[in-house]
């Protein structure tokens, strides 16, 4: 992910997964199409192999209304296509510490009409999942995956493009040997924070598309497409043993996604006018069951429950208008509308507008830039089986009544300006996101079971810098990245699993506003790549983040008391060069200090999370034609 967190002000990871201004919920489009996604934190695996990518462009935030409805960010991937290569193929070797090794067949051609590209990949490593201590034990991962992109220009007027990928992955859950450490052992008149030293569990993922895409341009000032997707999405958390202490879980969650997208555009004039369309139907199956072995919980009346299905259907409708209306040389406005019927857990609906300004300033090509848009993110589907309503009843108290879970509605203000100035350019934002029923995620009692969960509402606010330099002395560019960013949330949890208890702590968090748990305040990217002769090139990299908020804040356990934990710092190396036309040798080295502390503690897959070791790898990659 360094690909997006060295380069994405207020990007960044915690407890294995990808975070960016305050939220979870990023969408992933190919080419210009979404791939259809409501989960929050049920995968730890990437969404599309770098390696398959052309091009990336981010997007974080004031989006038109086209764009769709994940506020927090929006990647658009150009995948590899074919149209570089002529019948050339690509073998890469990787190898590294940790007993990592990874390798990927490519291949690609074109003629006149029509370009492929298709590649095959797997790995393993011993180093997978952030690991609750500064040790690795049972961190093994591997993975495979295969890639195929196809483009036709069937006539001047039309073409056809094919994107479809398979991928699997497997993690074994990382854990604490030492029952006596301060986060598993029990403090007088207390429980254990986090008992992982029990644990041997893994989780195994799957997710393939297939997304087809018709273009047909009308005239030079109008075109239309259409794309019809499928999506499939497998998340299967498993305990290896039926000893596991506390609690043996089994958690399958499957998804299936059919719908498609439809998009018009027309320029008129001063006028870019859009419309579109946005649908697909989800069907959720998942199984969930738990063997409780500690006997202190089966005292207090949690239960055993069998493994038992459970199945759900949900479904979305969405249109669009938007109109981009130049006013003159400087002058840009947008007027957009969505407009969102989604069926699930709950019967909901939302007509929302997104408006914006750009300001371009004469003879100093600053621009200024505006936008107030309000967002409407559907809520995860959830099935809850009787094993489910039967394990969260048991517990007695905190969060053990199901109620169902509304979908989060955004408000974003942002303004912001860009500054070029002899080929470097700055740029400078800052965005309020005030949120209702935000979505997040919470374990189930001691099962591993981290399901979707509302707040009653949260606030963001960041200031956000960006500093890209052009080549200097013709020897590299400097690129730094900076987030200034308050995350908090307020209210009580009012959809998943709440209390059935009044005031219980466990779901009454009060009217006032607290961080949420991966709230960072201050967090730095800077580096420079160099190009040196004989073709050869360096990188570096500097990570600060000023430590993420302390679920443990006050509580006596733990030597970190205060509001945050500590402040880290990564310095990341790589090296490359090519040898010939067909061969290319590059180094990194991930963490070159090997400083390592508690990222973070808040409970999810693995329980506490240390950040990354020193990670050294090497890599090589040789072109053939065939």
């Amino acid at each position: 992910m360094e690909m997006i967190t060295d380069y994405v002000p207020g990007a960044y990871m915690t407890h294995d997964m990808l975070h960016m201004r305050g939220g979870h919920q990023t969408s992933w489009l190919i080419d210009g199409v979404a791939i259809p996604n409501t989960k929050i934190a049920s995968n730890v695996g990437p969404q599309i192999d770098p390696k398959d990518i052309d091009s990336l462009e981010t997007q974080r935030g004031s989006y038109a209304a086209e764009v769709g409805d994940r506020t927090y960010g929006v990647f658009n991937v150009l995948p590899r296509n074919g149209f570089e290569r002529s019948r050339e193929g690509e073998l890469l070797l990787s190898a590294g510490n940790q007993y990592t090794g990874e390798t990927q067949l490519s291949l690609g051609d074109h003629s006149a009409a029509t370009a492929w590209y298709a590649s095959l990949a797997g790995s393993r490593s011993n180093y997978g999942l952030a690991t609750p201590v500064a040790q690795i034990y049972h961190d093994a991962t591997n993975s495979e995956s295969g890639f195929v992109s196809l483009i036709r220009n069937q006539t001047p007027k039309d073409q056809l493009r094919l994107n479809a990928q398979y991928r699997q992955d497997y993690f074994d859950v990382p854990y604490d040997p030492n029952q006596t450490d301060w986060e598993q052992a029990t403090p007088p008149g207390g429980n254990p924070y986090y008992e992982s030293y029990g644990l041997r569990d893994a989780q195994s993922e799957r997710d393939s598309f297939v997304i087809a895409n018709w273009v047909h341009t009308i005239s030079p000032w109008a075109l239309v497409s259409a794309a019809p997707f499928y999506h499939l999405n497998q998340a299967n958390y498993d305990s290896l043993t039926a000893t596991d202490m506390p609690v043996a879980t089994t958690w399958h969650q499957t998804s299936n996604y059919a719908g498609a997208q439809a998009d018009a555009r027309v320029d008129a004039g001063p006028n870019s006018f859009s419309a579109g369309l946005y649908s697909f139907f989800q069907a959720e199956d998942d199984l969930f069951g738990v063997e409780i072995n500690d006997k202190q919980l089966l005292e207090a009346g949690a239960q055993s429950q069998p493994n038992t299905p459970a199945s759900a259907n949900a479904g979305l409708v969405e249109f669009y208008v938007a109109d981009h209306l130049r006013l003159g040389q400087y002058v840009t406005l947008l007027g957009s509308e969505r407009f969102s019927v989604y069926r699930a857990g709950l019967n909901e609906s939302a007509i929302y507008p997104r408006i914006g300004a750009t300001i371009a300033i004469p003879r100093l090509h600053w621009v200024l830039r505006g936008f107030y848009g309000h967002f409407f993110q559907p809520a995860p589907l959830e099935t809850v089986s009787s094993s489910v309503l039967n394990y969260a009843g048991s517990l007695g108290s905190g969060e053990n009544t199901f109620t169902p879970l509304p979908s989060e509605r955004d408000e974003e203000h942002q303004f912001g300006i860009q500054i070029p100035y002899k080929g470097w350019l700055l740029d400078v934002a800052n965005v309020k996101s005030r949120v209702n029923n935000f979505l997040d995620h919470s374990n189930l009692g001691e099962s591993n079971m981290y399901f979707p969960i509302a707040v009653d509402g949260a606030l963001i606010r960041a200031w956000e810098l960006t500093l890209r330099s052009p080549e200097l002395a013709k020897l590299g560019r400097f690129h730094l990245t900076y987030s200034n960013q308050i995350a908090e949330q307020r209210g009580n949890i009012i959809g998943g699993f709440t209390c059935s208890i009044a005031n219980d702590p466990a779901c009454d968090l009060g009217p006032g506003y607290t961080p949420v748990d991966h709230d960072q305040r201050e967090t730095l990217n800077t580096g420079f790549t160099a190009k040196l002769p004989q073709h050869t090139w360096f990188a570096a990299n500097v990570y600060y983040g000023s430590g993420f908020s302390n679920g443990l804040a006050g509580s006596g356990q733990g030597p970190y008391q205060g509001p945050y934990l500590p402040v880290h710092t990564t310095f990341d190396v790589s090296a490359g060069r090519a040898l010939g036309e067909r061969w290319k040798l590059s180094a990194s080295v991930l963490n070159a200090t090997n400083h390592r502390v508690l990222l973070d503690n808040s409970i999810t897959i693995g329980g506490f999370h240390s950040n990354d070791p020193r990670l050294i790898s090497a890599e090589l990659r040789y072109r053939f034609h065939f």
